[in-house]
Parts: structure tokens; C-alpha cells; sequence
């Protein structure tokens, strides 16, 4: 165990020289401050790396990530990141990012006891209650890859109606919530086209400016 951890260690010194050699400024500029636009929330697999799918080096991307990409509205973890990217950093893309093949996403929808996870992945089994007639007719590994693709649509519109989202639309800061699913067969993005970008595109039910009740 000690070999293997010494192992990572000399690959670390041997990557900083080599980062080092190639721009001598890197280290000294990146800890100056990290000023990014994006805010990845994306699944723990380790087959995701946030920051080599879109090509960006290290700064450039605040990252958090969870089994399945959820984002709980009592995931203290969750909505601080959330908070300090949109209030502090001013990130001005949210990209929640699933994957195909999830296995997350597959102890959902095939159930049976996973251990302390299943409290986690409840809303995921939830989800997939909803959908399940409709998904009836695809095969078990179609049926995973279509409820990761629901389920990245399900988290942003959880971060749509949290009140931190919306806040800043509120004082005009530009901030757009995208939904995107990765594919680790051909390690492409596909963006599933439900960016909200603003109050509007929220339901009244759960904007912070609801209407005012309705009198008797």
C-alpha cells in the first residue's frame, strides 16, 4: 500500500516539473486567484474528468460532483458550492453533467438493496416511477441511458427553483443552468436543450416572486 501511495506521489513532483518546465509562470499564476465562468455539477465516476471533456485547465472550472449528479435542496454540500459560485465567483454557466451507462442511475432503476446509497438515489427512484411505463418497451441498458438524460432535465430544474439561482437573475447577474450528458463510449457532450436562463422560464408555483394568494 505504502509502494503504491509513494508511486502517486513521485508522479506528482515528476507532472509540477514537467508543468513547470512548459510554462515556468503556471503555478505561481494559478494561485493568485480563480476567477471561472462555469460551474460543473457532475457525477463522481471517475471516468469523468470535468475538466478534460470540455478542454480547460485547471481554474477555469469549479467542479462538484456526487453519486449521479443529484442536487438535493437539503445537500448542505451541494447548494454551498452552488452558492459560492454564483455569489462569490459569478460563474455564469451552471452545467449540470450526467453519463451515459450511470451506475448510479442503473441501481435506480433496477432497485433491490445497494446499501446506503439507495437513500441517496430515492428521487432518482422516484423519477424513474414516473416514467416507467413509458420506458417499458426499451431494453434495461436503454432504459439507464434514458433515465440519465431524465434525470440531468430533473437537477436543473431543481437549481431553477432554488432561490440562489434566482436571486441572482433578480439583480440582473447573467447566469445560465444547462443539461448535458456525456458519453464515455465516444467521449462526446450532448447538450439536452433545457437551458433556463432567467425568472421567466420558471413556473410561477416556485419562482421566489410568486403571486399573491388568491382571496376567497
Amino acid at each position: 500500500m505504502k509502494e503504491r501511495m509513494q508511486a502517486l506521489l513521485e508522479r506528482n513532483r515528476e507532472w509540477a516539473e514537467r508543468m513547470r518546465e512548459q510554462d515556468p509562470e503556471f503555478f505561481s499564476r494559478l494561485s493568485q486567484q480563480q476567477n471561472p465562468d462555469y460551474l460543473w455539477i457532475g457525477c463522481s465516476d471517475s471516468r469523468v474528468p470535468a475538466n478534460q471533456i470540455i478542454a480547460l485547465p485547471p481554474g477555469e472550472v469549479f467542479v462538484h460532483r456526487n453519486v449521479a449528479n443529484l442536487l438535493h435542496n437539503n445537500d448542505m454540500n451541494a447548494l454551498s458550492v452552488v452558492q459560492y459560485a454564483v455569489d462569490v465567483l459569478e460563474v455564469k454557466h451552471i452545467m449540470v453533467v450526467g453519463h451515459y451507462g450511470c451506475g448510479g442511475v442503473r441501481a435506480a432503476v433496477q432497485g433491490g438493496e445497494n446499501g446506503i446509497v439507495d437513500f441517496w438515489l430515492h428521487s432518482v427512484r422516484d423519477l424513474y416511477s414516473r416514467h416507467r411505463q413509458s420506458l417499458a418497451a426499451l431494453s434495461l441498458d436503454e432504459q439507464v441511458d434514458r433515465m440519465c438524460e431524465l434525470n440531468v432535465k430533473a437537477q436543473v430544474d431543481n437549481l431553477a427553483r432554488n432561490k440562489i439561482i434566482q436571486r441572482a437573475w433578480q439583480r440582473g447577474q447573467p447566469l445560465a443552468v444547462h443539461g448535458w450528458v456525456y458519453g464515455l463510449g465516444d467521449g462526446r457532450v450532448t447538450d439536452l436543450d433545457c437551458t433556463v436562463e432567467g425568472l421567466d422560464q420558471v413556473p410561477q408555483l416556485y419562482r421566489v416572486d410568486r403571486l399573491d394568494p388568491i382571496e376567497p
